[in-house]
């Protein structure tokens, strides 16, 4: 990554006694890394009402850069991106008129404003975001909206943009968050650095719930299927019918359907479309292939079915996901994708 030769995009994060450490840590490592590429890319700044420190939930202290009163109307109107963090003391801090001071004097100045975890209930009681679509933990989404009625709570979505309004459910969400924050300023590339140096996904944001069928996986190699959901996202093409995958648990057809959605929450149709779908969305990314032999070679056979399955799942078809995602290939990928369609 080159030297910007702008100024570096000024971040503040607002924090709180007893907030989520890793709703705070995540977002500010993740964007911290950039500058370890090279570039002047953030300045980053921790504030609340009073300097000092405060006390997360895990019982660590982070020290405050900022009070409120130190940052000045001329540093707010350089101000790129307002972050507020989640965490149990967020009912504390929505009871605390400095903070609703703060965020209506700061965030209309955003460029854009982040929530990260339960953090919108900040926004929301400082009156900044009625009727905004959002994401927070799945715990407390129903309690917000019966706090907040006038939001439109995606009680499932890993993370949700809604215009200049960015938010998430918690810990590792507000991270995949703040990675789509690094791909819109700095492009797939840079984004996929950072994700790889953090060994994390890159998830991309679309109009609906972001799951990942890989991360589903990993997430339950304690039971019976565990290897057979790792075959299934390796194997996307393969015979992938109820038939065939409980032939290959050694299970009957009704048990095998049975374990599978115990087991994942989701019915293996369901489960396969997803892996499917990561698997096309990932090719529509990196190759020139097109669509149709991508739905043929990823499982779905036929062009318009993977089109329904990209909108149930990512809210847009294929060529429009092509056309906003697609990282443009470099000299050497061109030759080797070239030699693939040779063979």
């Amino acid at each position: 990554m080159e030297q910007s030769a702008s100024r570096p995009r000024t971040v503040i994060m607002i924090g709180f006694e007893q907030a989520q450490v890793l709703d705070i840590t995540g977002p500010m490592q993740i964007l911290s890394a950039v500058n370890d590429l090279g570039a002047s890319a953030y300045t980053l700044t921790l504030a609340a009402p009073e300097g000092g420190h405060i006390n997360t939930t895990s019982g660590l202290k982070l020290v405050i850069d900022r009070a409120f009163n130190d940052i000045g109307d001329d540093e707010l109107a350089r101000l790129d991106t307002l972050i507020v963090s989640g965490g149990d003391g967020i009912m504390q801090a929505m009871r605390d008129e400095r903070y609703l001071a703060f965020l209506r004097r700061a965030a209309p100045r955003a460029r854009r404003i982040v929530s990260i975890c339960s953090g919108i209930a900040l926004l929301a009681s400082a009156g900044l975001i009625p009727g905004r679509r959002v994401a927070t933990h799945w715990n407390a989404s129903a309690l917000m909206a019966r706090a907040f009625p006038d939001l439109r709570i995606d009680p499932d979505a890993l993370y949700v943009r809604d215009g200049n309004l960015w938010s998430s459910a918690g810990i590792t969400a507000g991270m995949d968050l703040t990675l789509a924050l690094i791909e819109e300023d700095w492009g797939h590339d840079v984004a996929v650095q950072i994700a790889r140096r953090h060994v994390l996904f890159m998830i991309r944001p679309g109009g609906q719930s972001q799951f990942s069928a890989q991360l589903e996986a990993q997430a339950h190699q304690g039971g019976r299927l565990a290897a057979l959901f790792s075959w299934i996202v390796d194997h996307p093409g393969a015979d992938l019918t109820v038939t065939a995958l409980a032939a290959r648990a050694g299970m009957s057809e009704r048990n095998f359907a049975r374990v599978f959605h115990a087991e994942s929450g989701a019915t293996p149709a369901e489960f396969v479309e997803r892996a499917r779908t990561e698997a096309a969305r990932r090719d529509l990314e990196h190759t020139a292939r097109s669509i149709e032999q991508i739905a043929s070679e990823r499982g779905f056979g036929a062009a318009e079915r993977m089109r329904r399955a990209f909108i149930r799942r990512l809210g847009v078809g294929p060529k429009a996901y092509r056309d906003r995602f697609r990282r443009l290939p470099t000299h050497h990928e061109t030759n080797r994708e070239h030699r693939h369609h040779s063979l």
